[in-house]
């Protein structure tokens, strides 16, 4: 079986192609999947670089990757609702010491695996996990976003961001974006109502009184987007822990997110593709072969939507 693996932590051009890594057996409550497609995340070149060797205990080599997209081939003990040969999509989980999917088969944990939308493939489906239950979690589970109110999305252009903005707006909201200049048109497609060129303007001289702040970015727009929430108003950040002494000033409710893609928000992030209410955003695909230049490029070329491995032909 092949497999893109790394036996030591350093940049992407470490990243080796194993052509003899041994097939998974299915074990209890796990799902053996022929992987078609899987989706390239920030966690993985993070993970490559050693940036998370403090957190994860995970030993070489490592076979990276995390969202999958595919079709069930072996059904472990007690996995109820998968057969053989259903097409399915979700995650395997590297914190919890799960192999990774940047290989032809893996094995998953039925918890973090749902059917695949119907009306998109298999490139698409690899696209969605860890973005839109991303967007689900920070919108809907912590924010409770409803109609009427008014939400900032900051890099509406990226993975994250482009399922964030529909979404916001299949819930009622008023939809204002950080992205620059050149993506514009792209957020607005997306049905974002107000969007700001970061590079050129300062959404916090701008907005006032937003009900609810999601901060794909961190750093210095995490702590400016305070000033922009009415009182009692929330903000979600995928990168950032709360600040007492920010949220004590402005009197708002902070979040961090760690996104947990579980069977019940991938179906409901799957009912929202197949009603057309979420697009897939697909910047490149590569190669199996190729994975530490789609790596590479993920860090570096600032895609817009997400980058995906193709990895059954």
């Amino acid at each position: 079986m092949k497999a893109a693996q790394i036996n030591k932590y350093g940049s992407t051009d470490g990243i080796e192609i194993n052509t003899n890594t041994q097939k998974p057996s299915p074990s209890v409550g796990h799902l053996v999947i022929e992987v078609h497609a899987a989706g390239v995340n920030p966690i993985d070149w993070k993970i490559c670089e050693g940036l998370r060797k403090e957190r994860l205990d995970l030993k070489f080599p490592i076979t990276l990757g995390m969202d999958f997209s595919g079709v069930v081939t072996e059904v472990g003990e007690r996995v109820s609702g998968f057969k053989k040969g259903d097409q399915v999509y979700g995650q395997s989980s590297v914190f919890n010491g799960e192999p990774g999917t940047f290989a032809e088969f893996v094995f998953v944990d039925q918890e973090r695996t749902a059917l695949k939308p119907t009306k998109i493939n298999y490139i698409e489906a690899a696209a969605v996990p860890l973005a839109a239950v991303s967007a689900w979690q920070g919108l809907v589970d912590h924010m409770g976003l409803s109609k009427g109110q008014k939400i900032l999305i900051h890099g509406g252009a990226g993975g994250i961001g482009s399922f964030a903005i529909p979404l916001a707006k299949y819930l009622g909201a008023y939809v204002a974006t950080t992205v620059s200049a050149e993506n514009k048109q792209h957020v607005k497609d997306l049905g974002a109502d107000e969007v700001i060129d970061y590079k050129n303007q300062s959404f916090d001289e701008i907005l006032r009184d937003y009900d609810a702040v999601f901060d794909t970015v961190g750093g210095e727009t995490y702590v400016k987007s305070f000033k922009i929430l009415k009182n009692g108003g929330t903000i979600v950040s995928m990168l950032e822990q709360p600040r007492p002494e920010l949220m004590a000033k402005n009197n708002v409710k902070a979040i961090a997110e760690f996104t947990d893609v579980n069977s019940e928000r991938l179906a409901k992030v799957a009912d929202l593709i197949d009603k057309g209410i979420l697009k897939i955003q697909v910047d490149k695909t590569f190669p199996l072969d190729k994975a530490s230049e789609a790596l590479l490029y993920l860090k570096t070329g600032h895609p817009r939507g997400k980058v995906v491995l193709k990895i059954k032909e």
